[in-house]
């Protein structure tokens, strides 16, 4: 049937663990990786649960994840194998390669990708939470000209088209798109699932191709130059009044009123 004829790709990005305290490096030109807890992008959590969920709801034919990343991204995508994605696909980078990696350079690496493996469905997490860029998903909707539906909570199928609520500033906004397109997930789309130890043994089987951006004739270079990390300001402390008279002299010798 149509329904369960959907291929689904899912996109998985390692980054610092998002309880993690984060450090600047001395030299400033980014922050401290080396010994610090790594783990998938939360929003990228959620897009492959909700892939593993069309999956299980008999929408979804397969389900593969892609990563982008050193050797070590390899772990993302085991992780995601283990929440029930079918097979993976690495694009192995260099460690200075990945440190220049870009929102545009990632969407042309997916694009190349879809044109092999020609799934109906993109799933990718909202932003990654280590730069928050939110740009992967529209470049390649653009990429591929297929339509977009970011930050969204709700998916539903509809005959050839998905409907898609999506979480914006006013409140919620419901569009029906047509597939194939992609999706970005919010928050709110649904919880991800803990892998069981029998899915992480079961995982270690599946299968992960490994591809180099020349295997997929993409140039990765950055297109945009840090010229500095610098940690925010550090907030002064508050001070307690005792009376609105108080609060009223405290702020007229600031200048504030």
């Amino acid at each position: 049937s149509k329904m369960a004829s959907l291929r689904v790709l899912v996109g998985v990005k390692r980054v610092i663990d998002y309880a993690v305290k984060i450090r600047v490096k001395p030299d400033k030109s980014g922050v401290v990786t080396d010994g610090v807890k790594h783990s998938m992008n939360p929003f990228d959590e959620i897009a492959v649960e909700e892939a593993v969920r069309l999956k299980e709801k008999g929408i979804a034919s397969e389900i593969v994840a892609v990563s982008c990343g050193p050797a070590k991204s390899e772990e993302t995508l085991r992780t995601a194998l283990a929440m029930g994605v079918d097979r993976g696909i690495h694009v192995v980078l260099n460690d200075k390669e990945y440190e220049g990696l870009q929102p545009l350079a990632v969407a042309k690496l997916f694009q190349k990708i879809t044109e092999q493996e020609s799934p109906n469905l993109i799933l990718l997490g909202k932003q990654a939470i280590d730069d928050d860029c939110n740009q992967t998903g529209q470049m390649l909707s653009a990429l591929l000209n297929w339509p977009q539906a970011t930050f969204a909570s709700k998916l539903e199928l509809k005959d050839d088209k998905l409907g898609v609520t999506r979480e914006i500033d006013g409140g919620l906004e419901m569009i029906d798109v047509k597939m194939p397109c992609v999706v970005t997930a919010d928050l709110r789309l649904n919880e991800p699932r803990y892998a069981t130890l029998p899915n992480i043994m079961k995982a270690k089987k599946k299968k992960i191709d490994k591809k180099t951006p020349g295997d997929l004739g993409v140039d990765i270079a950055p297109r945009i130059e840090t010229l500095s990390v610098e940690d925010p300001p550090v907030r002064e402390a508050g001070i307690k009044v005792e009376t609105v008279d108080d609060l009223v002299t405290k702020l007229k010798d600031k200048g504030f009123c």
